[in-house]
């Protein structure tokens, strides 16, 4: 059987503050692979980063320092999740890992990308309490499953009780 060398993985994190679980498991498989590393992140709906109390830059706490008006354009956004991403790399101690901020619809953003850059593997969190509820409905992450031939690593980010 011939092996299938992966060589790059796109970490596809969302504005839930689960997504550092996301990327410290995708880190972690990537430098197991010998993987190039691409962060991604989609600013999708402005109204999800306006929400009063709600840190919507998956789980950035430097956002909080942001003025409202940087929060209030596409481009803040824009500025806010690419420093979010390099935060991120920060913590996983990686300064070759590649960081992309796109807009638009979150799943086929992370194909398109996916696409573009030839990736070998997504991976994508699932958060909802009830994940097989949410392929039925039509999810992000099902969306992804659905139409790519690239492999999927989903990383469930519940809460255990």
């Amino acid at each position: 059987m011939k092996t299938i060398k992966m060589k790059k993985v796109l970490i596809a994190l969302d504005y839930n503050p689960t997504a550092q679980k996301v990327a410290e498991v995708g880190f972690s498989m990537a430098k197991s692979m010998n993987a190039e590393i691409t962060l991604l992140h989609v600013i999708t709906d402005p109204v999800f980063y306006s929400t009063s109390g709600y840190s919507p830059i998956m789980g950035f706490n430097g956002y909080i320092d942001m003025s409202p008006t940087q929060l209030d354009s596409v481009d803040g956004l824009k500025n806010a999740s690419l420093q979010y991403l390099d935060k991120s790399r920060q913590h996983l101690g990686d300064k070759s890992i590649q960081t992309i901020v796109k807009e638009g619809d979150f799943a086929e953003s992370i194909l398109e990308t996916a696409k573009e850059m030839k990736a070998d593997v997504i991976v994508i969190g699932s958060h909802s309490r009830k994940w097989l509820e949410n392929i039925v409905m039509g999810s992000v992450t099902e969306k992804v499953l659905h139409h790519t031939s690239i492999p999927l690593l989903i990383v469930p980010t519940k809460k255990n009780n």
